[in-house]
């Protein structure tokens, strides 16, 4: 590694987890925090202050608009924010396309344990009946249900498939509206919304005779900085759309 600092700017960085993430960086030895800006500041800063890679902690709302200002201005990105359906990742795979050395990377959790949860989860998919997925934030979270969980019920739902397994089993046929959750790929997703939560996760998974639950907490936001500060290592070296820290962390 160049002994020169990576040059490093935060959206959202009067959020949680923007502040976070800017005292992570300004703690790092081979980074320099060169701008911090609110979700819905002025972005000029982050071009004019020469940053290499930006992190993204805004909105769902703005995130995209986000994204288009970094690959216009020739910076790494890599968005934390919720919200990216597959229109969303088509049009990023367009938008990397056209800047080649670029690299964007989008992260539903950077919590180790999250991504470890999502694996061990798509493992497991193809032994078992069943599985539904709860998922737990504080009261404050924009979307529901979270990126995290939608990207581990597409994970356990192509696991499901190419196992050839039938679609769960579920005999409701009369309900209150949302009782059952949202389904995503077939897969029933629970969203849970109070103050004292942080971010958790619990994927259930059933056959005849047992259960098998993989849970994932984060206590506090500083879990999520070693993933945080690993993608920003490693954008650079990984041009295109990468989704998640899978391939990071040696697991893909």
């Amino acid at each position: 590694m160049s002994d020169e600092l990576l040059r490093v700017g935060v959206i959202g960085a009067r959020g949680r987890m923007g502040a976070q993430t800017c005292q992570a960086v300004i703690e790092a030895e081979d980074m320099d925090l060169v701008a911090a800006v609110g979700g819905r500041e002025w972005l000029f800063s982050l071009a004019d202050a020469d940053s290499q890679v930006v992190v993204d902690f805004s909105h769902p709302d703005v995130v995209m608009e986000h994204i288009r200002f970094c690959l216009d201005n020739n910076i790494h990105v890599i968005a934390g924010t919720s919200g990216f359906t597959t229109e969303r990742l088509d049009t990023l795979e367009q938008w990397v396309g056209a800047k080649p050395g670029l690299g964007v990377m989008v992260v539903p959790n950077f919590a180790i344990g999250a991504v470890l949860t999502a694996r061990f989860a798509r493992e497991a998919a193809r032994f078992f009946e069943s599985v539904e997925i709860i998922e737990l934030h504080h009261a404050g979270k924009a979307d529901a249900p979270s990126g995290t969980a939608v990207a581990t019920a597409r994970a356990v739902s192509l696991a499901r498939n190419d196992a050839g397994l039938p679609a769960v089993p579920d005999a409701t046929t009369l309900e209150t509206d949302g009782a059952r959750g949202a389904t995503v790929d077939g897969i029933r997703v629970h969203s849970v919304r109070l103050p004292g939560l942080v971010a958790h996760q619990e994927v259930i998974l059933g056959s005849a005779g047992e259960t098998l639950t993989i849970r994932h907490d984060s206590l506090h936001r500083s879990s999520f900085m070693p993933g945080v500060l690993t993608a920003i290592r490693a954008v650079s070296e990984r041009p295109g759309l990468t989704q998640g820290l899978e391939q990071l962390l040696g697991l893909e």
